[in-house]
């Protein structure tokens, strides 16, 4: 190895570029530039083309996966509960805080054209009398309701059993009517809207009877008009009374049967006719004869319209108690004190004259009042 060689070191001196920070302000310009033509290229299409064009753009750019609702979430219910007590939808409430107020939806002209149809309904419902006292016009007050709403239901449950009432009615005379047997009987079957519910009744006549001549057995056409009265009252819910009447004629003297039996006999042959044509015999609560008792024509209690067979279906909804009506209380008039007559002092009586004195007794008289 040769002693005494020199090393070379060699420094590379880097020279500055006055400034330059590198290529990223490329970048950054060419970004700029981009986003400048898309701008001025969104101006053009703005101004070149129409709205339904701009829809269809904007709808065929739109992901198809993000919800268009803005309560955050894309489900069924949109974000909302149920319930009243719900997530909050104002803006800075805490999470779980109910909202304050409800949404308010826009109304179309139709929603808003029916509002103010109801506010001049309402209005007129409630116009004042021609007197000016204000009064409010209630239907309901004609029909003696007291304006609570447990009367106003059984008001309502009371209509509701009329019209069914009114239903039944109607079935029955158009089906009497229809058999040819039994269209002659149509005043035989009288029907009463009662207090108590509606009471059908077959009524003998002077020409046509229900029965045998004292006796329970019922003619056929009796048993065809229960029948038909069986089939239009077995969907009724309502209870039913049975009751048995007779006329004023008494049996034979010692006889062991009377108006009680025959008419108890009756209505026991009608409920059972019932119960066979289709009626539940748990809904017949009360049979009972009446004998002459509740005569139809009080007046001629031997007629044959007495003798009849009365079936009522009991109303369901209870009737309100009439409002008692106030007596008006008439004041008593205070006697008049009667003054006692004042007591009047009798004047003391003249002293006796005695014969030969010749003295004169004085009287003095009182004053005379001015």
């Amino acid at each position: 190895m040769a002693t005494g060689a020199t090393t070379i070191i060699v420094k590379k001196i880097k020279k500055g570029h006055g400034g330059h920070h590198g290529g990223a302000w490329k970048v950054a310009y060419a970004d700029f530039v981009t986003a400048m033509m898309a701008f001025f290229l969104l101006l053009w299409l703005l101004n070149a083309t129409t709205q339904e064009q701009r829809s269809g753009i904007s709808d065929y750019f739109a992901p198809a996966s993000v919800s268009r609702s803005t309560s955050g979430s894309g489900g069924l219910m949109g974000g909302l509960t149920i319930t009243l007590d719900g997530p909050a939808r104002g803006k800075g409430a805490p999470i779980g805080m109910p909202s304050s107020s409800p949404p308010e939806v826009e109304k179309s002209d139709a929603d808003e054209e029916s509002d103010d149809k109801v506010d001049r309904g309402t209005k007129d419902e409630h116009a004042d009398d021609a007197d000016g006292e204000g009064k409010v016009k209630d239907s309901k007050a004609k029909d003696g309701d007291s304006g609570t709403g447990e009367d106003s239901s059984e008001a309502f449950l009371r209509q509701l059993e009329d019209r069914k009432f009114r239903k039944a009615e109607t079935a029955i005379k158009k089906r009497i009517e229809a058999i040819p047997g039994l269209s002659a009987l149509g005043n035989n079957l009288v029907f009463d809207h009662t207090e108590h519910g509606l009471r059908i009744q077959l009524i003998d006549s002077q020409r046509k009877s229900m029965f045998s001549k004292g006796s329970s057995v019922p003619y056929q056409h009796t048993r065809q008009i229960l029948e038909v009265v069986g089939q239009a009252i077995t969907k009724l819910p309502n209870k039913i009374f049975i009751s048995g009447h007779t006329d004023s004629i008494p049996y034979a003297r010692g006889a062991s049967y009377s108006n009680w039996e025959l008419s108890s006999d009756r209505a026991n042959a009608s409920r059972r006719a019932l119960v066979r044509y289709g009626v539940n015999k748990s809904r017949i609560t009360h049979v009972t004869g009446k004998a002459e008792t509740e005569p139809l024509l009080s007046k001629d209690p031997t007629n044959a319209r007495n003798r009849r067979i009365s079936i009522t279906l009991v109303r369901e909804a209870r009737i309100p108690p009439k409002a008692a009506t106030r007596k008006k209380v008439t004041k008593v008039k205070k006697a008049k004190k009667v003054e006692k007559p004042k007591r009047v002092e009798k004047a003391p009586p003249p002293p006796p004259i005695i014969k030969g004195s010749k003295f004169k007794p004085v009287i003095k008289e009182k004053p005379k009042s001015r």
